[in-house]
């Protein structure tokens, strides 16, 4: 039995063999099966654009017929804009010119971890 362990674990079995599938097979298993059972905690990572200049656009489904999207702008772009409706119309301001005429759905602030706002998101049908 200890031959067989060892020989699995320096993976001595020729590719074709009953051994060489079993190890194959519990690899794949352990790769496709465990992350149903264990939290590894491998979360995306919120981005923001690097630069003031950019902003990212990402797909966020359809609304009726329309497509809908999520913008990220950077608060640097919102030009000081406090108020619900100066942060509406800036964003506006930012999105209109990369996509044409949009209607903005909602909007929330992305903060950083100490909570200033580094960025908005903002939802927008086309």
């Amino acid at each position: 039995m200890l031959k067989l362990i060892k020989s699995y674990f320096f993976w001595t079995y020729q590719r074709g063999s009953l051994h060489y599938d079993v190890m194959v097979t519990a690899i794949l298993a352990f790769m496709f099966l465990t992350p149903r059972f264990i939290d590894y905690k491998d979360r995306p990572v919120e981005t923001v654009a690097l630069h003031a200049s950019e902003v990212l656009v990402k797909e966020a489904g359809r609304s009726g017929e329309n497509a809908r999207f999520l913008y990220q702008i950077r608060a640097d772009e919102m030009e000081g804009a406090r108020t619900d409706e100066e942060i509406k119309a800036a964003i506006l301001r930012v999105v209109e010119p990369i996509s044409g005429e949009v209607t903005l759905e909602r909007y929330e602030p992305v903060k950083d971890g100490a909570g200033q706002v580094v960025a908005y998101n903002a939802w927008v049908v086309r």
